[in-house]
């Protein structure tokens, strides 16, 4: 799996995999995420400029899956991450997590952090089995406690969501 940095170009590539990646949302009943809309290409730029968009690639140099991150509180934060359907099952969303891991190691941050569906089955449970743990209400820092309201604001709170955080390797 060869991981690296999202091009300008691909970004159109990136919205597609979002969509294909939301669609086993509406089999849970879960419509909204499903048809939400991928982050603007303007979004992604912003990523994408600071060094913060990866994309794993197939063997034509095609991505197949992205991982988008920031710095918050210490830690390298995950804004997103989505595996193409096609690509699923294959170890793609895992190597992306270790790769995000191992940059903030290099930059000195203090493991990963993201904030996730509680209870669908490719989203914290998923993320349990990588070495993830569920953080509880007092060890959110304010960035993510601000993260969160803004999920709140979006209404992803209609389905139990979590914060959780990776202090050693995928």
């Amino acid at each position: 799996m060869r991981i690296r940095p999202a091009t300008a170009a691909e970004l159109p590539l990136l919205q597609d995999i979002e969509r294909a990646a939301g669609a086993p949302f509406r089999g849970l009943g879960m419509a909204a995420v499903a048809e939400d809309e991928p982050p603007a290409p303007d979004v992604l730029e912003r990523y994408r400029r600071a060094g913060r968009a990866w994309v794993a690639v197939d063997e034509v140099d095609r991505p197949v899956a992205y991982l988008l991150c920031e710095p918050v509180d210490g830690a390298l934060h995950v804004e997103q991450v989505s595996v193409h359907p096609d690509a699923a099952r294959r170890g793609v969303g895992r190597a992306l997590l270790a790769y995000a891991a191992d940059r903030a190691r290099e930059e000195g941050l203090a493991g990963l952090t993201l904030t996730t569906f509680a209870e669908v089955p490719w989203n914290a449970p998923y993320y349990s089995r990588l070495g993830f743990r569920v953080l509880d209400e007092a060890e959110l820092t304010p960035g993510l406690r601000a993260v969160r309201a803004h999920e709140r604001e979006l209404g992803l709170d209609r389905w139990p969501r979590v914060c959780m955080r990776l202090s050693d390797g995928c």
